[in-house]
């Protein structure tokens, strides 16, 4: 009986069941199989120096900024110190900039580098070939689920917990 109620273990983070409308055993697909090209896809950028969360800051910095460093934990969901952690790195290997706010003397944005946006469009360049050449080897069909399955995952990342 599909009663579309996962089922965690401890082993996965705890034990919880949340109703999802789907089969626990296609929930666990999903999950591994958006882990799994989550991991190919940072495999495929070839710059296994920087951690997911730096990546991540640099996205958001070249989608905001300059922005304060607040206001970038806010956005990445982190505390502000973890933050600065996460941020000191990008600083002091010069793809993130920091400059003075001009509406808060006490307070500091940081910007991307030239490095930062080449850096990036490196990656993203990388793993746009990676997935060129999957969808390549998708016969039409496939591509054309692909491509309809498009708007609900962009709904699954969209949500808020």
């Amino acid at each position: 009986m599909n009663s579309g109620v996962e089922y965690g273990s401890s082993a996965e983070g705890g034990s919880s069941a949340v109703e999802s409308g789907l089969d626990p055993a296609d929930l666990v697909r999903l999950r591994l199989v958006v882990a799994r090209l989550h991991r190919q896809l940072a495999q495929a950028s070839g710059r296994q120096d920087f951690t997911f969360a730096q990546l991540s800051a640099l996205a958001r910095i070249e989608a905001h900024g300059p922005i304060r460093l607040g206001e970038l934990a806010t956005r990445e969901r982190v505390a502000a110190p973890s933050m600065t952690r996460t941020v000191a790195p990008l600083v002091a290997s010069g793809l993130v900039t920091r400059l003075p706010d001009p509406d808060d003397r006490r307070s500091a944005l940081v910007e991307l580098s030239t490095e930062g946006v080449e850096l990036l469009a490196e990656i993203r360049q990388r793993r746009s070939e990676l997935l060129a050449r999957r969808t390549a080897e998708l016969d039409a069909r496939e591509r054309a689920v692909l491509l309809e399955a498009l708007p609900v995952l962009e709904r699954l990342v969209a949500f808020e917990d």
